[in-house]
C-alpha cells in the first residue's frame, strides 16, 4: 500500500496517476475534495481509499497501515500569497511533522514535496545542500515559503541524529505545471491561464519588469513538465539513493516570453502579449530568476532528461486544454 498525501491536488493526482500506470493500485488518497470539480483529478484513478486529513491520525494508527511501502506528502497550503501564519504552519509544518515521525517509528520510506520558494531571491544560488549551515543562509520571501524550509531545515536536523525514515527525499519543485491543476483559481499555471485567452485570440497579460537588468517578460524561471517530476519522485523511492533534499526541475531557466510564444504556436497564431504593472504586494517577493542546479541529482545516478519547454507546452495545449475532457 502506498499513501499520497495532497493525492486530489495537482502534483498529487499526476503521481498516482504514474502510480497506476506502473500497475500500482493499492493508493490511499488523503486530500479534501470539497464540493467543486477537484475530484475530477482522481476520476481516471484505481485506488484503495481516499480519506480526509482529519482521518490521517487514525489511518496511520490502525493496522492497514502497516502494509505501507511509501508515502508521498505533497499536501500543503502551496498559495504563496497565504497570510494566515497559523493555518500555514499547522498544515504545511506540523501536519509534516506528524508524518515523518511516523515514517521514522514504521521504517516506511518518506517523499515529500518542498520548495523552490525556499531559495528565496536566489542570491545564495540554487544548489541543494542540506547541511545546517547551507540551509541557514536561506531567506525565503514568503510565508509559503519559509514554512517549508522550516521542515527541511527539521528534516537535517533529525536525520543528522538519526531520527528519521530509512529513505527520506525532500523535493525542491520548481515551477511544475501540467494536467489536474484546474482547482488551484489563481495559483494555476501561467499556461493554463492563458491558453484559453489565446484561444480566442486575446493577448497575453505578462508582469512589466521593474528591474533594469530584465526586460519585460524576460524575467526567468525554471519550467518543468509535471510529468518529469512524478519520474524523478518515483526513481527516487525505487532506486533510494542517498537521502537528502533534492532539487526537480528542467535545470534550464527560460522566460515568460518563451512559455507564451509556445502556447500561441500550438495553438498556430503568433503570440500577444500586454503588459501590466506588478501588484506592489508581489514586487518585493519576486523571483526574476530561478534554475535548478541538477548536479546532486545526476550524480545519485538520475539520468533522465526534462522535456523541452515546447514540447512539454505542446502536450499539455493540444492533449488536455483545448479538449472536453482535461484531465488526465
Amino acid at each position: 500500500m502506498i499513501l499520497i498525501t495532497g493525492g486530489a491536488g495537482f502534483i498529487g493526482s499526476n503521481l498516482a496517476a504514474a502510480l497506476n500506470d506502473r500497475g500500482e493500485t493499492d493508493l490511499v488518497i488523503c486530500d479534501r475534495l470539497g464540493t467543486d470539480a477537484k475530484w475530477r483529478n482522481l476520476a481516471k484513478r484505481e485506488l484503495a481509499d481516499v480519506i480526509a486529513p482529519e482521518g490521517l491520525a487514525d489511518f496511520l494508527s490502525s493496522s492497514a497501515a502497516r502494509s505501507l511501502r511509501a508515502v508521498f506528502h505533497m499536501g500543503a497550503i502551496s498559495a504563496t500569497t497565504a497570510t494566515d501564519a497559523d493555518l500555514v504552519m499547522d498544515t504545511n509544518f506540523r501536519l509534516s511533522m506528524r508524518i515523518w515521525r511516523h515514517c521514522a517509528e514504521a521504517g516506511v520510506p518518506l517523499v515529500y514535496a518542498s520548495s523552490a520558494a525556499t531559495y528565496g531571491d536566489g542570491e545564495q544560488g540554487f544548489v541543494d545542500q542540506d547541511d545546517p549551515d547551507s540551509l541557514s543562509r536561506l531567506a525565503p520571501l514568503n510565508l509559503y515559503g519559509w514554512s517549508k524550509h522550516l521542515f527541511d531545515r527539521a528534516a537535517a536536523r533529525l536525520a543528522a541524529r538519526n531520527q528519521s525514515p530509512p529513505h527520506w527525499y525532500g523535493c525542491k519543485f520548481f515551477n511544475v505545471f501540467g494536467p489536474n491543476e484546474y482547482h488551484k483559481g489563481d495559483m494555476q499555471s501561467v499556461v493554463a491561464k492563458i491558453t484559453p485567452q489565446a484561444m480566442q485570440g486575446e493577448a497575453a497579460r505578462l508582469f512589466r519588469s521593474h528591474r533594469p537588468d530584465y526586460a519585460d517578460g524576460g524575467q526567468l524561471r525554471d519550467f518543468v513538465w509535471v510529468q518529469d517530476v512524478c519520474d524523478v519522485m518515483l526513481w527516487l523511492a525505487e532506486k533510494t539513493p542517498p537521502s537528502g533534499l533534492y532539487n526537480v526541475g528542467s535545470g534550464a531557466a527560460r522566460s515568460w516570453l518563451d512559455l507564451v510564444s509556445a502556447i500561441y504556436r500550438t495553438l498556430g497564431s503568433e503570440p500577444k502579449v500586454d503588459f501590466i504593472d506588478m501588484p506592489d504586494i508581489l514586487q518585493k517577493n519576486y523571483q526574476y530568476f530561478t534554475q535548478a542546479d541538477m548536479g546532486k541529482l545526476r550524480a545519485a545516478g538520475y539520468s533522465g532528461q526534462a522535456t523541452p519547454l515546447e514540447t512539454a507546452v505542446h502536450s499539455y495545449v493540444s492533449g488536455y486544454l483545448t479538449l472536453t475532457d482535461r484531465y488526465r
